[in-house]
């Protein structure tokens, strides 16, 4: 039915802070970062990172597929978060051959790229490698492992990728063009992301410090999210029970710069305006903003006037969750989903690790502990390159 209510019914998630919804939960509640020094990762640079502890044979186990043939990390992750996601909410094989999947991703299979580009003309086994680099790749990996057989699709919109891949899933579901979507994103880490971003002046050589005065750059993470999203019609007829609705959504861009954020945060504002409007909420209403806070000298100050902008004098708690995970590039959006949806069922807010002194201008205060209180709205910020900046509202599911 044409507007019908969007549902999140089921959730998986792998990231620094461990295998699945129960880890990621222990983690935010009592403050453990997953930032460390990289294991598997090969790079020059010393640079803490937030990184997934297995290796992609590991993983492989993991999943249940040692045996499968070429498949990078990006989609191992992904399919680690998909196989949770389906087990939660209780998804047979036919529910799942009719189940759209909206992935998203930017490194796609670039960690196999780099790996065997110098020796592509002249070792022969390895080519099969050089095509996984498409974005797409990984998610056709993915739907099938899991016997998708449906509408997939990928986006690729930098860090609001996965933002946009619950966007556009429940606008599919509103729109009557299906009853579900598997909705998230999925990016490992590599050397050429890092090199890229650390040639951009943008990396931190300590676990990063979201809006603080002193803040150098983000650390870099991987990891993967899925949301299941379904109609009423479908949460009736299956007879679960939904984890959260999906409220109001916006996507906007301000066109400012290819890697930086309009000063003023106008974009940014318009986002999380535009998503409240949807809703039919007010900013008074929002109990909890997960910014999408990279610890980036440009992020912080134009997310922080945004924030200002819409919420005035009358500022709700907010943080990054950032700290916890690195930023997870494509995956962030899906991954910082999931962390807002815990908030309403755990009834917690999320501390903004390793924040110390205020910025200035704008003088903004993120939440620094856990706090346990009722959460009814929160709103999910996700900014990428170029200017594409989503915000998602999550209500609780009877609102």
């Amino acid at each position: 039915m044409k507007g019908d209510a969007v549902y999140v019914t089921g959730m998986g998630i792998v990231t620094a802070l461990g295998m699945g919804l129960a880890a990621q939960r222990e983690a935010l509640e009592s403050g453990r970062s997953g930032i460390r020094w990289p294991k598997v990762l090969k790079t020059r640079h010393h640079l803490p990172l937030g990184e997934v502890p297995f290796t992609d044979e590991e993983l492989a186990a993991l999943a249940g597929m040692p045996l499968i043939g070429p498949m990078v990390r990006t989609a191992l992750l992904g399919l680690l978060a998909a196989q949770e996601c389906i087990h939660s909410c209780g998804l047979t094989a036919p529910d799942l051959q009719k189940t759209p999947l909206i992935s998203s991703t930017t490194v796609g299979g670039m960690t196999a790229t780099e790996e065997y580009f110098y020796t592509y003309e002249t070792t022969p086994a390895t080519q099969v490698w050089i095509d996984k680099l498409d974005c797409g790749d990984s998610t056709r990996d993915i739907a099938q492992a899991l016997g998708i057989m449906d509408f997939c699709t990928t986006v690729s919109t930098a860090c609001s990728s996965s933002a946009n891949a619950i966007m556009l899933g429940a606008r599919l579901i509103r729109h009557g063009l299906c009853e579900r979507a598997m909705c998230g994103g999925s990016d490992a880490l590599s050397r050429f992301t890092l090199n890229g971003f650390h040639s951009l002046l943008l990396t931190e050589k300590v676990p990063c410090r979201p809006f603080d005065k002193n803040r150098q750059g983000l650390n870099l993470g991987e990891g993967a999210a899925f949301l299941m999203l379904e109609s009423a019609a479908s949460v009736r007829s299956r007879g679960v029970q939904p984890l959260a609705r999906v409220a109001g959504y916006a996507n906007t861009n301000d066109a400012f710069h290819q890697t930086a954020s309009s000063p003023d945060g106008t974009a940014a504002w318009e986002a999380m305006r535009q998503a409240l409007d949807m809703a039919g909420l007010q900013p008074a209403s929002v109990s909890y903003v997960n910014t999408h806070g990279t610890g980036t000298p440009n992020n912080d100050e134009s997310e922080g006037r945004a924030l200002l902008r819409l919420f005035g004098e009358n500022m709700p708690p907010f943080s990054s969750t950032k700290p916890f995970t690195g930023h997870t590039l494509a995956a962030a959006g899906a991954v910082e989903a999931i962390f807002s949806i815990l908030s309403i069922q755990e009834g917690c807010l999320w501390p903004n690790l390793n924040f110390q002194e205020p910025m200035e201008d704008p003088f903004v205060v993120p939440l620094l502990n856990t706090v346990r209180r009722p959460v009814s709205v929160v709103v999910s910020n996700s900014f990428g390159f170029g200017g594409n900046n989503t915000s998602l509202v999550f209500v609780q599911p009877d609102a």
